[in-house]
């Protein structure tokens, strides 16, 4: 994966949200998944209001997952079934394939790293389904070594940008 990939976030009242890459085409959100093919686990950081529940949703959405997916600020965790008869050519990037299940974490309101544990975070995160986590900074020893980072910053003209780092 090439480091420090960046996106623009746009926001259109008929298309609702939408991508672009550095070229400034439209991209759909699991590209970000394909150009991470191997990882698993993805940290979103960005101020509160940025937009990491939204563009999870978006994420989880184009995965195929017909699940309601809103911030578990107070579940901690979430967890969304990928529908398994949504057929492929739905899917928004040709050849990816998603199964099981997605584990949406918001840790805002975890006070320590024992209280994480005690909830079986370690089990999630190397269950080998993709795990999208906010406020991920508070769990960070628990994450793996290969755990991509998703920085959202609000730009002054009230559009999003999404780098990824790795």
């Amino acid at each position: 994966m090439a480091n420090n990939l960046k996106y623009t976030i746009k926001k259109d009242e008929e298309k609702g949200i939408y991508l672009l890459n550095e070229q400034g085409e439209e991209v759909a959100a699991t590209d970000i998944l394909d150009k991470c093919s191997e990882a698993r686990v993805f940290a979103f950081d960005g101020k509160m209001g940025a937009g990491k529940t939204t563009f999870i949703k978006c994420l989880c959405e184009a995965m195929g997952t017909e699940d309601v997916v809103n911030s578990p600020t107070f579940a901690i965790v979430n967890v969304y079934e990928i529908t398994a008869n949504r057929h492929p050519d739905e899917l928004k990037v040709e050849g990816l394939k998603f199964k099981g299940e997605i584990y949406h974490f918001d840790c805002y309101r975890i006070k320590d790293l024992r209280e994480a544990m005690d909830m079986g975070t370690e089990e999630y995160l190397y269950s080998g389904n993709y795990c999208f986590i906010e406020w991920a900074e508070m769990i960070e020893p628990l994450l793996p070594e290969d755990t991509v980072w998703v920085k959202i910053e609000v730009m002054e003209n009230g559009e999003r940008e999404l780098r990824i780092l790795n």
